[in-house]
């Protein structure tokens, strides 16, 4: 949804192979449909007759690339990327795919999620001379497959031996001059998922992606698994499949992916209804309607409003040409951006009791400001309710809570929450609610920020950068 009282995700991951060509003009589609994921920078690299060409560019996909550019890229391949900076600085350097030049030839490379042991790769690495120009993880993970490339006898043989190094998430994509690679982390953080269109096969963070291509989704990639496009066909690494519990960030169904997306055999906007049945019993309350705050808001409210019996009504005016604030990298440019983005439905919430039903309260600010926005427009009171658990703990594997002291339910208890944001009351979803949102999940997950258990163990110079 908004906010600076919002997290961000890493980015979103599209790649293409397509005997027919125009590989960039498909990825720019694909791009379109993920650009929720990440509206920093974004960008293409294409194989042309095994030539690895990129563009890319701070700005949202429609801004940064054009007719002029897709027809010049073309491509028999595509590996693209949305940014959003939950490590490395916003600037053009770090923007994805990385195309490196070895001595193997070159690689692009395109990297949703987080290491966790970012600091020690980077240690090993600069002591074999490497020279860093980003200040991305990404960087790291392109240098260790090509070291490792310098031992074996394929790209893929290097991928399968870089993963032992890699710790954390990673759902990445790299594009060589004859082949296509996807691979997921042993854990499984973050989605990644594979689809057909005739000829073409397409790897995608979210089946909303998919879909906007004309795809049909074929199947989730395996949590360890590496999946190699060669000329048209497919063959499957499986080597660390299985060697971890299968851990889904739980905020995919929660908030980072769009509601028509499927995640292991879940609708996103099904857990954000469950979710928002489940508030409706846990914290019920005495009011006139139910509204939720776009966008992932809304789902947890009508599923509030289904198991509570008051009725749900349209309280926000979203202006759509406005992205998701929290993306907006500085503080400054945050709550700008949450000025204008929305507006209320005066006849709606008028002399009513409304329950705003909102998918996360990170910060406390924009909640803040929304009730009072409320009020001026004539609510009589606001009890707000959120979709999710407290945040109270950092995240490490690609979201943007770094630290406990951004934490709102770190230095408030629940009636000093509801005193900051000026509400009438204030509930939020249980921990224990969460496996009951992703009944049809083929999957477990990971809900560290919530209880500060990780599926993974953070090294003491790795937790020293959040906390």
């Amino acid at each position: 949804m908004l906010t600076e009282n919002k997290i961000g995700e890493e980015c979103g991951v599209f790649a293409v192979y397509d005997p027919a060509g125009d590989c960039a003009r498909t990825a720019y589609y694909g791009l379109f449909a993920l650009q929720h994921r990440g509206q920093e920078s974004c960008g293409i690299a294409v194989n042309n007759n095994r030539d690895i060409t990129s563009y890319k560019d701070m700005g949202l996909v429609n801004d940064v690339f054009n007719e002029e550019i897709l027809t010049r890229l073309g491509g028999t391949m595509a590996c693209a990327h949305v940014r959003y900076s939950t490590t490395g600085e916003s600037m053009r350097e770090n923007a994805q795919p990385l195309v490196l030049r070895y001595s193997k030839g070159n690689i692009a490379i395109a990297h949703n999620g987080n290491l966790v042991n970012k600091n020690t790769l980077m240690d090993e690495l600069s002591v074999t001379g490497a020279i860093f120009q980003t200040t991305t993880d990404t960087e790291m993970i392109a240098y260790t497959i090509a070291k490792e490339r310098l031992g074996c006898g394929s790209i893929e043989a290097a991928i399968e031996r870089a993963v032992p190094h890699l710790k954390g998430a990673f759902s990445l994509i790299v594009m060589s001059p004859r082949k296509l690679i996807a691979a997921r982390d042993p854990w499984g953080f973050r989605p990644l998922c594979m689809g057909r269109r005739g000829d073409a096969i397409i790897f995608a963070s979210e089946t909303c992606a998919l879909d906007s291509v004309g795809a049909e989704f074929e199947r989730e990639l395996e949590p360890g698994e590496i999946v190699v496009v060669c000329e048209g066909k497919v063959k499957s690494i499986k080597t660390y499949v299985g060697t971890k519990p299968h851990t889904m960030c739980i905020f995919e169904y929660l908030y980072f992916a769009r509601p028509d997306s499927v995640i292991e055999g879940q609708s996103a906007h099904d857990s954000r209804m469950l979710a928002g049945k489940y508030l409706a019993k846990e914290h019920p309350a005495d009011a006139d309607v139910v509204i939720g705050v776009p966008d992932s808001g809304i789902s947890a409210a009508m599923g509030f409003a289904l198991e509570s019996g008051i009725p749900y009504g349209i309280g926000f005016v979203k202006n759509k040409y406005i992205g998701r604030t929290f993306i907006q990298p500085s503080q400054a440019m945050r709550e700008n951006a949450v000025r204008i983005k929305l507006n209320v439905l005066r006849s709606t919430v008028e002399g009513k009791r409304v329950v705003m039903v909102d998918d996360t309260i990170v910060r406390g600010t924009t909640s803040k400001h929304i009730v009072h926005l409320l009020r001026s427009f004539g609510a009589k009171e606001v009890h707000v309710r959120s979709s999710a658990p407290p945040f109270m703990w950092p995240c490490y594997f690609g979201t943007d809570v770094s630290s406990r002291d951004q934490l709102v339910a770190c230095r408030y208890d629940m009636e000093g929450i509801r005193q900051l944001i000026g509400a009438d009351s204030i509930g939020f979803l249980s921990v224990e609610s969460l496996p009951k949102i992703i009944p049809n999940a083929r999957c477990g997950y990971c809900d560290g920020c919530f209880t500060g258990k990780y599926p993974v163990e953070i090294e003491l110079n790795e937790k020293s950068d959040f906390d």
